[in-house]
């Protein structure tokens, strides 16, 4: 358990520069198993690296589990964020973002998905070099936030998504909240991000008459009925929430992709012929992206599952026991803190062949639809990612613009490193070139 108070907090934090399962959790699932306590910021905590464990836990989710964060993360996240909710308010609240990233909408959204992934393109190709990370999360966060509230970074007075960058790179760091450290200019991120959403809807309520027909006007709406669950605050939360979760986990994962195919030809080649086949079978190749070719690609879905498999993007999630439970050999008492973590799952060598190895054939002729209990990168149980598919279409819209028109050069960065989530240290910047006829 470490030492008093402080726990193994700093073990826990510490980086790792290895593309595997971090020191902290590989040495105490040697010592102690897959199932181990442990303490972290001063929280009494049950860690699970097993994989029938880990999915016991998300299928009894509101019936012996609970979601639940320690104190460090909710003053980050919010009192009132949707991993804090339960029950019907939980649900109330998923119903909402269903409302704007169920499937339906989804399909209308693709031709402005492809539109902004084309036009990011155009303009990283008259840029010297392009950081990757960065311009993926820029182009991302426009079209959410676009979206979500009808932010347009061109015409604002203010940054949004510089309190998103300052949130960020606190928000996994050790919990020291004074000047100068990477927590505190997390939590000051945060208080300018809420305070600049706050002001956007009271600027909403104050024109009541023009209509944008975005999310903010849903939540408005809600807001405005009598007898509404929906407080101010928790809708604040939810939109902090979702403009954060949707480009920053997207941005990663694309960045990763990208440089998964700068470092294997073959799977570029065959990514390549997929989407140019799309090209070849349409009667005009200059028309947009069907639902139906989306639907139709095969090996990118297969590239996607491998890149969200080694990128690990949701590290760990946590969960509380709500009463005693025995599994298997072991009794987990109720009150306590637990923490799943999906990377010890997706890189466990009894579970994947060569697990550090980048292989999208891995998942030919798997059939991926929700968690299963090897497969959690977007959660799991009733809190399954309700952004998943969005994600999953941006990234192949943006991997179909890209393979199809360009070719790139990496030009330096992208070496990994765990804290304890998967990041690019030093950035990754490319050079972007017009992919010529004979190519």
């Amino acid at each position: 358990m470490g030492f008093p108070l402080l726990g193994e907090t700093l073990q826990f934090f510490s980086r790792n520069t290895t593309n595997d399962i971090s020191p902290f959790l590989k040495e105490r699932m040697k010592w102690y198993g897959p199932v181990f306590k442990t303490s972290i910021v001063g929280q009494p905590v049950i860690v699970l690296t097993d994989p029938d464990l880990n999915h016991f836990v998300f299928l009894q989710e509101g019936q012996l589990f609970q979601s639940w964060y320690p104190d460090t993360f909710t003053k980050i996240l919010g009192r009132q964020n949707v991993g804090s909710l339960h029950g019907f308010m939980f649900k109330y609240l998923k119903n909402m973002v269903l409302s704007l990233f169920g499937p339906e909408n989804i399909k209308k959204m693709l031709p402005e998905v492809e539109r902004t992934a084309c036009r990011r393109l155009q303009r990283w190709l008259i840029q010297e070099t392009v950081e990757l990370k960065e311009a993926t999360a820029a182009m991302i966060f426009d079209l959410t936030a676009k979206k979500l509230i009808s932010y347009d970074q061109d015409n604002a007075s203010k940054n949004l998504r510089e309190n998103f960058v300052a949130f960020i790179k606190g928000l996994l760091s050790f919990p020291l909240d004074i000047p100068g450290t990477a927590y505190h200019k997390c939590l000051q991120g945060r208080k300018n991000a809420m305070k600049m959403l706050k002001n956007l809807l009271n600027e909403r309520r104050a024109m009541p008459q023009k209509s944008r027909s975005d999310f903010f006007d849903f939540v408005l709406e809600e807001l405005q009925k009598e007898g509404t669950i929906l407080t101010e605050e928790i809708a604040l939360d939810l939109m902090f929430l979702l403009l954060f979760a949707s480009f920053e986990t997207t941005s990663m994962a694309l960045t990763l992709a990208v440089k998964f195919l700068s470092d294997d030809p073959s799977v570029l080649k065959k990514l390549r012929e997929e989407h140019e086949t799309i090209l070849r079978n349409r009667e005009n190749t200059d028309s947009g992206l069907t639902w139906k070719e989306y639907k139709s690609m095969t090996y990118t879905f297969q590239f996607i599952n491998e890149t969200v498999r080694l990128a690990n993007i949701a590290p760990i999630i946590f969960r509380k026991a709500l009463r005693e439970i025995h599994f298997k050999r072991y009794t987990i008492p109720a009150g306590w803190a637990i923490m799943v973590c999906p990377s010890a799952v997706h890189l466990n060598p009894a579970k994947y062949k060569d697990p550090l190895t980048f292989n999208p054939s891995r998942w030919e002729g798997v059939e991926i639809n929700g968690a299963t209990k090897n497969f959690m990168a977007f959660g799991g149980g009733m809190r399954f990612c309700v952004g998943a598919d969005f994600a999953k279409v941006q990234m192949a819209v943006f991997l179909h613009c890209l393979v199809t028109k360009y070719r790139w050069e990496p030009i330096k960065g992208g070496n990994i490193l765990r804290t304890p989530g998967l990041q690019l240290s030093d950035g990754f910047h490319i050079r972007l070139m017009e992919k010529t006829r004979m190519e």
